[in-house]
């Protein structure tokens, strides 16, 4: 299995964030992770900001067991402790939770460190130590009640060229959506409702999979 935590080989090309209302339950969670991963998705971010921690916990747990044996990093949203607690691959942190620097020193150097940024102002303060940065909402998105406003494209390209990290994008993002956004420079693209909450996960992935795919290839 591939080391996915060394930061030249994360593969953040299909970002996967899971959406406990839209999967339907967390056993539901997991069974869409791992077809996506099976599929072609490239990392996995649980995010749940309503559940307590035992379910965080039980999940990750859950998710990890699932996703490392098809060497696909799972990523805990804000939760530092739940990340130690099941070994995850690495953290995601937004502009209100812990600092990067603090996050950093918690959860150690060979960790995946990602933050959230929505503008120029943000993205020029986010200090070293983290692996990428995740650059939205592009589109506007019902999935985040709390997202800022979203940036369009013309935006997010500038983002991009001023970024001294790797740029995922994220926010309203589909199949129909996405080949502006890799050609713009983004090495990846975060999905919610793409994937989670779809009648066929494993066909809506390979159907983002391809997109992905034929957007480099041009």
């Amino acid at each position: 299995m591939l080391n996915m935590k060394m930061p030249n080989a994360l593969d953040l090309s299909l970002y996967l964030v899971l959406d406990p209302d839209l999967c339907g339950s967390a056993e539901a969670m997991v069974r869409t992770a791992r077809l996506a991963a099976e599929n072609g998705a490239t990392v996995v971010q649980l995010r749940a900001p309503h559940w307590k921690k035992r379910q965080w916990l039980v999940t990750a747990r859950a998710l990890k067991e699932a996703l490392a044996p098809l060497g696909v990093p799972l990523i805990i949203n804000d939760h530092i402790d739940i990340a130690l607690a099941v070994d995850a691959d690495g953290v995601h942190v937004g502009q209100a939770d812990l600092p990067v620097a603090e996050t950093r020193r918690l959860i150690g150097s060979p960790k995946i460190l990602g933050v959230s940024v929505s503008d120029a102002a943000e993205l020029a303060a986010v200090p070293d130590g983290v692996d990428y940065v995740g650059i939205g909402p592009i589109y506007p998105t019902g999935t985040k009640l709390d997202a800022a406003a979203a940036t369009g494209l013309p935006l997010f390209a500038r983002l991009v060229a001023a970024a001294r990290w790797p740029v995922v994008a994220i926010g309203g993002i589909n199949a129909d959506n996405c080949a502006p956004l890799m050609r713009a420079g983004a090495k990846g693209i975060a999905v919610v409702s793409a994937i989670c909450g779809q009648d066929d996960v494993a066909r809506a992935t390979l159907l983002l999979r391809e997109k992905i795919r034929i957007t480099r290839d041009a």
